[in-house]
């Protein structure tokens, strides 16, 4: 397939996918990319994925791809697609076996000038206090009972018992809970996985940044998210529900696998499984997502919390000191139901995020009261050693986008070539040399997380500026990473 003829170029940052492409498409496909992005994206065939998307039952508008699009579980990494509530579709490889993987962000009153001399001290410390690594055990000792508790009240259950403040909650997308979780949906299998695992950061992908700002691009706006200068140093945290998410994906990849055959619904590849949202296994799975969304905002409200004790002890300040105030809380590995006008006509859809961003513009009412002029915060984390930025939502990303935006740099080669192309040892030292301290649970974790293995953050956000779908506030440089 020469795909470069079978794209329409609708202007320099959108290509679409008509619906000629494939007989069986309800929609058009709309990748957003710069001309010199094409190549990767067409060597790793993710616009056939996403073609296949715009099979789904009830999507309306069009099957959707963010710049840091790369391939996936059936659906695209950086795939967004919307289905009607009342007779399409959800899948859950349109969220993603990390179900509300996300990103959290606290300021600090600090520079890079007072945190460099203490760098080392202070990575140590957060290595200490927040575990990591794969299949890592947590601080916190739950009970069967109190893990139910946490699946259904997310960040509030931590915050209840002194994990946090009430201005976290504020400070994070649907407050950290979402409605409708049932604990009877959950199996007991990954319930077993989430209890030990309760406020680690995982392996992988996941990590713990100290942050010095490099550039500001809008001074008021970042002035509201508490960020007042270049070289105030921020902490990024990025992890997400553990194997208890994994498990919830796990177990209803399988059961609406049979959905699909029940109801008798067409696709072109079974890793798309999906379940009418009416039906008793689409609601099942909304009910147990919503459990694995709120158990990962719990996590990341315990890591959180452990941070800033963090920073307390290695710099011997107060809480009020140091400032340590969340900027905000954003999954990008979710299903939420959300009301969207498509073609004129207002309608309620479930929206899949999977390696995307909600970014919501100024004014909506879901953007939290302190953002609420410039829009709800975007954080995009890049690598280990370029960067990542905080950016804001568009009234143009409501239009063309269901409110989304892209959520990272996006993988530029697998873990596995990752790994053959370098050695964890050697990515430490090249990071070392920029000056960046690294602490990491394994060699081999590092390699595979190596600047390289990802694209260029610099320009995957440069595209969703041009397109309009999210707008720059500041950007960051890591100068202390904990990878799991």
């Amino acid at each position: 397939m020469m795909w470069r003829e079978t794209l329409n170029r609708l202007d320099d940052y959108c290509w679409e996918i008509p619906t000629s492409y494939k007989e069986g498409m309800r929609v058009s496909g709309r990748v957003f990319a710069s001309e010199s992005m094409l190549d990767h994206i067409l060597q790793e065939q993710v616009f056939q994925q996403v073609a296949n998307v715009a099979f789904l039952p009830g999507i309306v508008g069009h099957s959707l791809a963010m710049p840091d699009v790369h391939w996936g579980y059936g659906f695209p990494i950086g795939g967004v697609a919307a289905t009607r509530v009342s007779d399409g579709v959800v899948s859950p490889g349109g969220v993603g076996f990390d179900i509300n993987c996300g990103v959290r962000l606290l300021t600090t009153s600090l520079t890079a000038e007072e945190v460099s001399p203490k760098i080392e001290s202070l990575t140590a410390e957060l290595y200490t206090n927040v575990p990591s690594g794969l299949g890592s055990k947590g601080r916190l000792r739950v009970s069967e009972k109190e893990l139910d508790e946490v699946m259904v009240k997310g960040s509030l259950w931590a915050v209840e018992k002194g994990y946090g403040e009430p201005a976290d909650i504020d400070a994070t997308e649907e407050s950290g809970c979402i409605r409708g979780a049932n604990p009877e949906k959950v199996s007991n299998k990954a319930k077993q996985r989430g209890i030990p695992q309760l406020g680690t950061l995982g392996s992988g992908n996941h990590f713990l940044e100290v942050e010095r700002v490099s550039e500001i691009y809008d001074r008021d706006a970042a002035r509201s998210m508490g960020i007042e200068e270049v070289d105030q140093v921020v902490v990024m945290v990025h992890c997400g529900s553990r194997g208890l998410g994994h498990q919830v994906c796990t177990d209803y990849v399988a059961t609406l696998g049979n959905a699909v055959r029940k109801y008798a619904i067409n696709l072109p590849d079974r890793q798309l499984a999906c379940a009418p949202i009416q039906s008793p296994e689409g609601q099942a799975y909304l009910e147990a997502m919503a459990c694995a969304a709120n158990y990962a905002w719990t996590n990341r409200q315990c890591i959180a919390h452990w941070v800033r004790e963090s920073l307390v002890k290695v710099f011997g300040k107060s809480r009020r000191e140091l400032g340590l105030a969340q900027v905000y809380d954003v999954a990008h590995n979710i299903a939420k139901i959300e009301e969207h006008t498509v073609d004129g006509e207002k309608l309620t859809v479930c929206v899949h995020r999977k390696g995307a961003t909600r970014a919501f513009p100024p004014g909506h009412p879901d953007v939290p009261q302190a953002c609420r002029e410039i829009g709800q915060p975007v954080l995009i984390p890049g690598d280990m050693g370029r960067g990542s930025y905080i950016a804001v939502g568009t009234e143009t990303a409501m239009k063309m986008t269901f409110g989304s935006t892209c959520h990272g740099a996006g993988r530029a080669q697998s873990r596995s070539a990752a790994k053959r192309s370098q050695r964890g040892a050697d990515v430490a030292r090249s990071l070392a040399a920029r000056g960046i301290t690294v602490r990491a649970g394994s060699m081999g974790g590092l390699a595979e997380e190596a600047p390289e293995a990802y694209k260029d953050v610099d320009e995957v956000v440069d595209v969703t500026q041009r397109a309009g779908i999210s707008r720059k506030i500041v950007r960051t440089i890591p100068i202390g990473v904990i990878k799991g």
